[in-house]
Parts: structure tokens; C-alpha cells; sequence
């Protein structure tokens, strides 16, 4: 399906209104996973022209996606990767777990920078950054359609690793789902339990009697509606 290459006028308005010099692009990805971290990329680009074929890496094949990841990490400016772990989902809800990623990412650049793109309508990164959030921004804005090509091959890539790695991830097919809820994963996670990078405060578990016993109560019931729009999707 044609889609318009994203492009610098978010970044353009936010340089001219606000008189940031640096801008970055944010995105993240694994929101909606039942395992594995969640993770952010934050990409500086400039205003330079992109690589071929750059957009919202949903939109991407896998082979695309792989091939244009080394192509934007060469490109860009600067870019960073931040992580959360499970546990600290678990622990702190996803608002905030997605905060702590992409703290690290944007502490994890070279340069601090003077404003933030971040996708999506919601800013969950907040104060002391400046936020323009963008709806879709992984489409029409260039540093976000960086950061999500380059988040997405980073999460996939470790995910593929965990899996062959950990003797007790290997039914779960993670190479391939990224530790969304396919139907090989549902199967694994019915026949052998949640594995240690599982999200143990999500709700698949209400799903599975024999293992409800390992939920976790998650820290609040304003954190668990904040989130619950988050643990179905399906993002392969």
C-alpha cells in the first residue's frame, strides 16, 4: 500500500517556535508483548534527507526492517536504546516503565536534547524534557520513523537471542513473536507457565488457572487501567 514518506516539519515547528537546536525522535516497542522488555529508541537526525524507504517500521517487512536498520544507524546523528525489564513493568506499571526506557535512551545519547518528538498522543516522559507528542508520528515525522525501525530490529533481534539462548524459552517460539501472544506462545505458556521474562502482572494470566497462582497484584488499580489498552495488541 503507497504511504507518504515521513518527513522534518514537526521538527521544523518545534526549531522555529521554540528555538530548540537539537530534536529527537522517540518511539518505542514490546508495549503489548506478554514478554520480554519494553523498549525506546531515541534518534537524533538533523534535517537531512533520509535513506530510501524509511517509515513507521510496522508498516516494514521484517527483511526491509533488517536491512534498513544498519543503513539508519550509520545515518543518523546519534541514537540510543533504553530498556525495561519485566520485572520492572511488573513493579512500577507500564506508564512509568515506559518512562524509565526512554530516560535511558535520551541519557544514553551523546547530546542532551533541547525537545522531544514522542509518538503517540500520550506523554508519558514528562518534565524536565519538552515534549511535541505526534500522533503516528512513526509516520510522518523522520526521527521517529528512524527510532522505530531501529527499536523494532534491536527488541526483535534480543528476543530471537533469549530464545535460542535460555533452554526454557525455546517452545515459545520467540524468534518469531517477539514474545507477542501468538498461538505457539499461548500453547507453550499453557503447557509450561510463564518463563522469568514474562510479564507476571499482565492479564493472559486470568486466562490460565493453572498458573494464576504466580499474578502479580499490579501497584495500583489507576496503574492497571492506564495500561490495560496496551496488553492486547498484536505487533509482530
Amino acid at each position: 500500500m503507497p504511504y507518504e514518506p515521513p518527513t522534518h516539519t514537526v521538527e521544523r515547528s518545534i526549531r522555529a517556535t521554540t528555538g530548540a537546536r537539537t530534536v529527537a525522535g522517540v518511539d518505542e516497542v514490546g508495549r503489548g508483548a506478554w514478554a520480554g522488555p519494553v523498549t525506546v529508541c531515541a534518534a537524533i537526525t538533523g534535517l537531512r534527507r533520509p535513506p530510501e524507504g524509511l517509515t513507521d517500521s510496522k508498516l516494514l517487512t521484517p527483511r526491509r526492517r533488517a536491512e534498513l536498520e544498519p543503513v539508519l544507524r550509520g545515518w543518523v546523528t546519534a541514537y540510543a536504546v533504553g530498556d525495561a525489564s519485566p520485572q520492572e513493568i511488573d513493579d512500577l506499571g507500564m506508564t512509568a516503565a515506559l518512562r524509565l526506557a526512554a530516560v535511558r535512551a535520551l541519557e544514553g545519547l551523546p547530546v542532551r536534547p533541547d525537545a522531544v518528538i514522542l509518538d503517540g498522543k500520550h506523554d508519558y516522559l514528562g518534565a524536565p524534557w519538552q515534549v511535541r507528542t505526534v500522533i503516528k508520528g512513526d509516520q510522518s515525522c523522520i526521527a521517529v520513523a528512524a527510532a522505530s525501525v531501529i527499536a523494532k530490529v534491536h527488541r526483535d533481534r534480543m528476543m530471537a537471542e533469549l530464545g535460542a539462548a535460555s533452554g526454557d524459552c525455546e517452545d515459545f517460539a520467540f524468534d518469531a513473536n517477539a514474545g507477542y501472544p501468538s498461538p505457539v506462545h499461548r500453547a507453550a505458556l499453557e503447557e509450561r507457565g510463564p518463563t522469568a521474562h514474562h510479564r507476571l502482572s499482565w492479564s493472559y494470566l486470568d486466562g490460565l488457572p493453572r498458573w494464576q497462582h504466580l499474578k502479580k497484584v499490579r501497584i495500583s488499580a489507576e496503574a492497571a487501567a492506564l495500561e490495560s489498552g496496551g496488553q492486547l495488541g498484536f505487533d509482530f
